[in-house]
């Protein structure tokens, strides 16, 4: 039995199936609540997309470090996160099999509110991503461990090459781990997203590797 790539992927280009990461950009938004989540708390921070960037060329414009992109009147915000690379490992090729097999293939970005570049004395946190991964058992990991997750679709040029490249190590037989029922964060009770965290809040460095 073979690895089917998602009926929407293409065959990746030739130079892009060398590729040993693919390079990306993270987008964050700060958005205000609805209903009665809003008299607690007015403002919820989401993933808004992961740019993908095949080659160093269009990677140039965004530049290697994070930036706000728009504030709004209203409070809400826009941030960058350039600089992300997201590597592909034959030991966790079942992962990119449940990706691509899921009828919707996409990203995991693993992120924390944390304070931002720059940041003064009394700035409020923000959304950092930490981690970006391809892989179904990351994004387990991570939930498991009781952190943010949030998917975001991947481009099918993306999926075909995860799936070129986990052809070759992808075993069915044995497989333990279930694919998660939803990656959707947790909800409050007025059914606005929850933040989950380990209780780490330190600053860190956005970009880096999967």
């Amino acid at each position: 039995m073979s690895l089917d790539p998602h009926p929407g992927a293409v065959a990746p280009k030739p130079l892009v199936a060398q590729l040993q990461s693919w390079p990306v950009a993270v987008l964050m938004q700060r958005v205000a609540n609805q209903g009665a989540a809003a008299k607690w708390q007015p403002w919820r921070w989401q993933l808004a997309d992961v740019v993908s960037l095949a080659d160093a060329a269009h990677a140039e414009p965004f530049g290697g470090a994070p930036r706000c992109l728009r504030r709004d009147e209203d409070g809400g915000q826009l941030w960058l996160y350039p600089g992300f690379q997201v590597a592909l490992h034959k030991d966790t090729a079942d992962g990119y099999w449940l990706n691509a097999t899921s009828g919707a293939p996409g990203w995991f970005v693993l992120w924390r509110l944390q304070l931002g570049p720059h940041a003064a004395e009394g700035d409020e946190p923000i959304a950092v991503p930490i981690e970006i991964s391809l892989s179904y058992d990351d994004a387990g990991r991570w939930l498991d461990a009781q952190e943010t997750v949030e998917q975001m679709p991947a481009p099918p040029e993306v999926v075909a090459w995860m799936c070129d490249f986990a052809q070759p190590f992808w075993q069915p037989e044995g497989r333990k781990r279930r694919r998660p029922e939803s990656f959707r964060p947790l909800q409050d009770r007025f059914g606005q997203p929850a933040r989950i965290s380990t209780g780490d809040e330190r600053p860190r460095n956005p970009g880096g590797t999967a």
